[in-house]
């Protein structure tokens, strides 16, 4: 195992942040392509920032991101400030846990390493960082897609100065956390303290709902609703049935971004889970919404400023045979858009959506095992793979093999090894005789990062792989071990 590095053992590497590419003798190597996981920043997008406060955002925004893209963006504020990253505006394929499209913050100081990994509709907090230099990247796959995101930063004062939004709640000293987050009866800081003091919290409004109708309202309506209120509603129906919601009247305060007065509706019973449906503020009549399962959470958060009159709503339980005609229903219950059917993933527990896919977009995990014919991936412990590769939309083997081309310039590192063990894993997954492909395991993703993230500190990289998403398992049955 290296540990120690020096600039002999890079003789040909040279580095060209202004123009994004490191040049290694006569080849030329770019640091990212916008179809893969990629290492390095891409060319349209990306970049070094040393300003003291600034914004970035997804490409085209407000307009919807494209496909297979990656943006790698270096933020440095002049110590001993600290980064504070402030998310106005998200859309991004979710939802949690975030494994195909997603917004990431990284942050890097001493001997730990912090990830924040953010999809869906819903912006998260502020963040506050503890650390004068972050990398926050944007990864989009070549399907589902959104209208991006908008975040901006500052350097923020040191110590115990550290601030969130009005409408925020701090714990922690400098965590921030969203109203609905508050007295949820879940405890999200370690210090405890968005759980105390709860007992006004719940006594005006929310509860548990049943039967086949129902409505409810925020407290007061039609008169102005009260300042400071966290309204919980949980609405269940039995097993094959699901709940569609409709509102009536809507006037919430209005503003460019849902983040002091709204209501938010989850697609389950926690309101920790991702499952978020839509959240709504403002004047506009929402959408009528339908859960994909027998339970529905409704969430109202007003904060202490202008209140309005609220809104007003009314749900019903119907049979699944009712539910959406544009959504696909699986035989244990749960409701699916079309988008999903035939995409080469079992989004059905049962795998009702991959069934009878003659005109797939993919074709389910059922394809033949094929030798590897790519040189760089021969010689694992597997010879066998299997195409398409939908985790990085690669049809064949000739693509993978030309997407492979630009990690031979890293053949002269010490630690080239496990790096090709890890992205041969990826591009060229384990083919398995039980049918599908397996992901690396985790293992195997943790060792390259051992032992190449320092080669990788030298180019002011740092390390792209999120190994905490890929299976904790020694198992080969669950995942590949090269």
């Amino acid at each position: 195992m290296l540990h120690n590095f020096s600039a002999p053992l890079l003789p040909h590497l040279s580095i060209d942040k202004e123009h994004h590419r490191i040049t290694a003798g006569p080849t030329l190597f770019e640091w990212g392509t916008a179809r893969t996981i990629a290492w390095w920043l891409h060319v349209e997008c990306g970049g070094v920032l040393t300003d003291s406060e600034g914004s970035i955002s997804s490409p085209n925004h407000p307009g919807p991101y494209p496909p297979d893209s990656m943006c790698v963006w270096v933020i440095r504020v002049s110590p001993p400030s600290l980064v504070q990253l402030h998310i106005s505006s998200l859309a991004i394929e979710g939802p949690s846990p975030c494994l195909f499209d997603w917004l990431e913050v990284r942050e890097e100081k001493e001997e730990t390493t912090t990830v924040s990994r953010f999809c869906g509709n819903v912006a998260p907090p502020t963040v506050n960082t503890n650390s004068s230099t972050v990398l926050v990247s944007f990864r989009s796959d070549g399907s589902i897609g959104g209208n991006g995101f908008i975040c901006s930063w500052v350097g923020a004062l040191s110590g115990g100065h550290k601030s969130c939004s009005r409408e925020e709640f701090m714990c922690d000293s400098g965590r921030c956390l969203l109203p609905v987050s508050v007295c949820d009866s879940q405890p999200n800081c370690q210090d405890h303290t968005d759980e105390a003091n709860c007992s006004h919290k719940h006594k005006e409004c929310g509860g548990q709902k049943t039967g086949p109708s129902g409505s409810l309202s925020s407290p007061n309506h039609p008169k102005p609703y009260p300042h400071q209120q966290l309204c919980t509603w949980r609405i269940s129906a039995e097993e094959g049935q699901v709940i569609r919601l409709t509102f009536h009247n809507f006037s919430l305060e209005t503003q460019d971004v849902c983040e002091f007065d709204y209501v938010e509706v989850h697609d389950s019973a926690n309101t920790g889970d991702g499952s978020v449906l839509g959240r709504f503020c403002g004047s506009g009549l929402p959408p009528d919404l339908t859960s994909s399962g027998p339970m529905m959470t409704v969430v109202f958060v007003a904060d202490e400023g202008v209140a309005d009159s609220g809104f007003y709503a009314s749900y019903q339980v119907i049979s699944l045979s009712e539910s959406d005609p544009e959504q696909f229903t699986c035989t244990t219950g749960e409701c699916l858009h079309h988008d999903w059917l035939c995409d080469g993933w079992n989004d059905c527990a049962d795998g009702t959506d991959e069934q009878n896919c003659s005109n797939s977009t993919y074709p389910p995990f059922t394809s033949s095992c094929e030798p590897i014919e790519v040189e760089m991936c021969q010689g694992l412990s597997y010879n066998l793979t299997s195409f398409p590769n939908i985790w990085l939309s690669i049809a064949d083997q000739k693509e993978a093999a030309n997407m492979l081309r630009q990690y031979r310039v890293l053949r002269e590192l010490a630690c080239f090894e496990p790096l090709r063990q890890l992205v041969c894993t990826m591009f060229l997954p384990q083919c398995s005789l039980q049918g599908g492909v397996l992901q690396p395991c985790r293992s195997i993703c943790s060792a390259a990062e051992q032992q190449c993230g320092r080669v990788l500190d030298l180019f002011s990289l740092s390390w792209p792989f999120s190994c905490h998403l890929l299976p904790d398992s020694h198992d080969p049955m669950e995942c590949s071990l090269p």
